[in-house]
């Protein structure tokens, strides 16, 4: 009786080699139709490996970039109208936002400091044009960050991008973290507070104004609740605590400086003066009482706040418009309590950032 086996075996890979050279060879001189004919997968199998080109994979570190070769490289945001995509409409801000580099400031009390510094700059853009190149922004800035700084640095660097970006309006605010060493209540000990504090210098239809930002954290106790604690007190003999909580104020002002400076430590000084109850930052069981203490003598409502942060301002001449924003947050309520005073047409607001208030959270 004969047996007869088949046996399926898959093609080796040196045969599926060679058929596939036999394959390109005979596509060479084979019409497209013909290609199809036998298979349509042949052409796609084709597409993919003929005629595709070897790309070197290794980093030319030699390469050099010479004036030929840089103009030859596209520049689409300089690109012509058309490039354009959505409504051909004038963009009032264009730019970055938190690079970061070390900036030099003078002080009043300190000398000089370095201090890390956020940077954000923008421009307008007129409408047909199609986009700016932004690293020019940076660039600009660079150019001067290594003078000691004053508004007149910053002043610098605007005229340098805005020339460069061919821009009517153009702005530079800059944000930095402001220490400032402050004695306890009571025990003798110091240490360093810090301050949130931006400049900004925003330059609109040919005019220039300087502005500063700065948040002062305090502590604000209730006028209400101190008063309902000691009526527990004086007439049932009940302890009762009235509630406190930490604080933000964010001052915004035009500064009018004529040769006479507004320092950060003169904002700083006219905060405490308005409100005393600044928040501690070494403290002994004398400090911690002596701050009970001074918080019963300052009690403050968050509409008490913002009248007694206007006072200090409008008695300050090296300070225009102004803007004062307080949130107290509340340890009774679950929500804040809040105030906004404006003083002069600058700082304005029709319409309230739905975010605004979130950022005045005061985290150490």
């Amino acid at each position: 009786m004969n047996v007869i086996t088949s046996v399926d075996k898959a093609p080796e890979r040196a045969q599926a080699e060679e058929a596939l050279a036999t394959l390109k060879a005979w596509a060479t001189s084979a019409t497209q139709e013909e290609i199809e004919a036998l298979d349509p997968a042949v052409s796609r199998l084709l597409s993919q490996t003929a005629a595709y080109p070897e790309f070197n994979r290794s980093y030319p570190d030699d390469f050099a970039v010479g004036d030929t070769y840089h103009a030859s490289l596209p520049d689409l945001q300089n690109g012509p109208s058309s490039l354009i995509r959505g409504a051909q409409q004038q963009i009032q801000h264009v730019g970055i936002s938190n690079f970061r580099l070390p900036i030099g400031f003078h002080t009043r009390d300190a000398g000089d400091l370095i201090l890390e510094t956020s940077v954000t700059g923008s421009v307008s853009l007129e409408a047909d044009k199609k986009g700016i190149n932004m690293s020019r922004i940076m660039r600009s800035f660079y150019k001067h960050a290594e003078r000691t700084f004053s508004f007149e640095v910053i002043e610098a660097a605007l005229d340098d991008y805005k020339a460069d970006l061919d821009s009517m309006d153009a702005r530079i605010q800059m944000r930095f973290s402001f220490p400032m060493k402050i004695e306890s209540l009571r025990s003798g000990l110091s240490g360093y507070q810090y301050y949130d504090v931006a400049l900004e210098l925003v330059e609109k239809d040919g005019v220039r104004q300087k502005m500063i930002h700065l948040d002062y954290v305090y502590s604000s106790t209730c006028p209400c609740s101190l008063e309902l604690s000691e009526h527990a007190r004086a007439t049932r003999g009940q302890l009762a605590t009235p509630h406190s909580q930490r604080s933000v104020a964010r001052i915004s002002a035009v500064i009018n400086c004529d040769g006479n400076c507004l320092w950060f430590e003169d904002l700083i000084d006219a905060c405490r003066r308005a409100v005393p109850t600044e928040t501690q930052v070494m403290v002994k069981r004398e400090d911690e009482q002596a701050f009970a203490e001074l918080n019963a003598a300052n009690p403050i409502f968050v509409e008490d706040a913002a009248r007694l942060f206007c006072e200090q301002l409008l008695a300050e001449p090296r300070v225009g418009d102004f803007r004062v924003i307080a949130s107290h947050q509340e340890s009774l309520h679950s929500h804040d309590a809040i105030s906004v005073l404006t003083e002069g047409s600058t700082f304005e607001m029709q319409s309230i950032d739905p975010k605004l208030f979130n950022t005045l959270f005061h985290v150490g």
